[in-house]
């Protein structure tokens, strides 16, 4: 019975300890999404109201690659008000509109590809005064068919599978 005893409470020990080794992974990856989401805008547009743009779009992605729908609702509310105010992006307001008004991840990443089709064709004519952007693709986005979107840093961050496939992508442009 004390043998049993001894079992048991080692076994409830290495399951604790394990459980510990998981969140402290977990907890890892998240602050290195996070670290990468708050990173300074590397590039200057000269038109104010596509950096603006692109600012709010790139808050967008980076809830995405995050996982946070709820980040990500709220920086697409924040894009409608701008896009409103902005001429050329009539296509896009609508993009946005269902990201905003949706709670669910898988629905804002389908949507987001759809965003990007119109929004990278508009960003690849911006003029920059200084650094430069990024358009990054993963191959494996929307079942297999692939999704490309804009990114500041050259690391790839997969706003299409977040912490599940972070770094699945590659760079297929810079913009500068």
């Amino acid at each position: 019975m004390k043998n049993l005893t001894n079992i048991l409470m080692i076994t409830a020990l290495l399951s604790t300890l394990a459980a510990c080794t998981q969140q402290n992974k977990e907890a890892a990856q998240t602050d290195k999404v996070e670290a990468v989401v708050s990173a300074a805008t590397n590039f200057s547009i000269k038109d104010e109201n596509q950096q603006a743009v692109l600012n709010q779009y790139l808050s967008i992605k980076d809830a995405l690659v995050a996982s946070n729908s709820a980040d990500a609702q709220q920086a697409a509310k924040n894009l409608q008000q701008t896009l409103a105010k902005t001429s050329g992006f009539e296509t896009a307001q609508k993009m946005v509109d269902s990201i905003a008004t949706s709670s669910e991840l898988a629905q804002q990443r389908k949507v987001f590809t759809n965003l990007n089709n119109e929004l990278i064709p508009i960003f690849r004519k911006a003029v920059l005064s200084k650094g430069a952007f990024y358009v990054q693709f993963c191959p494996m986005a929307n079942e297999g068919s692939g999704g490309y979107w804009l990114a500041q840093e050259e690391e790839v961050r997969n706003p299409y599978y977040g912490d599940e496939m972070l770094n699945c992508g590659e760079v297929k442009e810079t913009i500068k």
